[in-house]
């Protein structure tokens, strides 16, 4: 059996991961109190219970009562009940973001304040972050993303990494992704956009791949990316880094910038870590001159 306890970040993503984990057939139970949570760990290893898997969300929710929580753990561990922690993150402005969109308040925030919150939550679930056995940062996920991720662990039961690299091509013109680690500009390269026949395309396309990649400088300039982030990323993780974006960056966005990025992320999917692909402007010079 599975004992999972879901915490982390307010909006970081822990309802939608109690409702993965409960559509797999998981038993869930959201903002258990502290003081239930032995007793439920001893009904759900009961050798006469019919339940398979559980999970219970915790998280600052629990007010005073979540500094017990750490006494909570070891008496688990004493009794011998497996279990493991999943800890939802992101960044604090997303998580801005996403309270103002769902016009909710921060359960923190008395004086209204949603990033005052936010820095009290971190300090006080600091110790359950160093703890966690699995921590995802939702920063640039997708739901759907999200799911993929819970999948690998709870379903594949594939060997994971908390190591989450970002591949994201963008438009210097729109600016760089605030949350982007590394930037590298491939404005030195050949633009398609002069070629009329090839304009209208993106870098996901054949004949612009063709385009940017018939020049040695840009295959040496992919490759020396992929050599310093393989020397980079094992140091990062030693460090205590948990993700990494990498954006690569054109005029707009559509061609030489993709056509790179794509390129990276093929030869860093090997590698023992989740990579995901971001185009993040990919199609705004079409929505703008439509």
């Amino acid at each position: 059996m599975r004992f999972v306890i879901v915490t982390g970040m307010s909006g970081a993503g822990k309802s939608t991961t109690l409702k993965t984990l409960e559509d797999i057939g998981y038993f869930c139970v959201d903002n258990l109190p502290i003081q239930l949570i032995m007793r439920f760990a001893e009904i759900a290893y009961a050798k006469d219970n019919d339940i398979n898997n559980v999970a219970i969300g915790v998280d600052i929710r629990s007010g005073v009562y979540l500094e017990q929580l750490s006494e909570c753990l070891q008496q688990l561990k004493d009794s011998q009940y497996n279990y493991e922690i999943l800890f939802l993150d992101s960044n604090d402005d997303v998580l801005i973001k996403r309270y103002k969109e769902t016009r909710r308040n921060h359960p923190l925030a008395r004086n209204g304040r949603v990033e005052d919150g936010i820095k009290i939550e971190r300090n006080r679930i600091a110790f359950l972050r160093k703890e966690a056995d699995y921590i995802i940062d939702t920063t640039s996920l997708l739901t759907r993303e999200l799911k993929a991720e819970l999948d690998k662990i709870f379903i594949e039961n594939a060997e994971y990494n908390n190591f989450i690299i970002n591949v994201v091509s963008f438009g210097f013109k729109y600016g760089i992704p605030r949350d982007a680690d590394l930037v590298f500009d491939v404005r030195f390269l050949p633009n398609p956009y002069y070629d009329l026949g090839l304009r209208p395309l993106t870098g996901n396309d054949e004949a612009i791949q063709n385009f940017v990649m018939q020049f040695d400088e840009a295959k040496e300039f992919m490759n020396k990316i992929v050599d310093l982030l393989e020397f980079l990323i094992p140091n990062y993780i030693k460090e205590g880094k948990n993700g990494l974006v990498v954006a690569i960056g054109c005029t707009g966005g559509k061609h030489r910038s993709v056509t790179l990025a794509n390129g990276i992320y093929k030869e860093l999917e090997d590698l023992p870590y989740s990579v995901r692909i971001v185009h993040r402007d990919i199609e705004k010079d079409a929505v703008r001159k439509g």
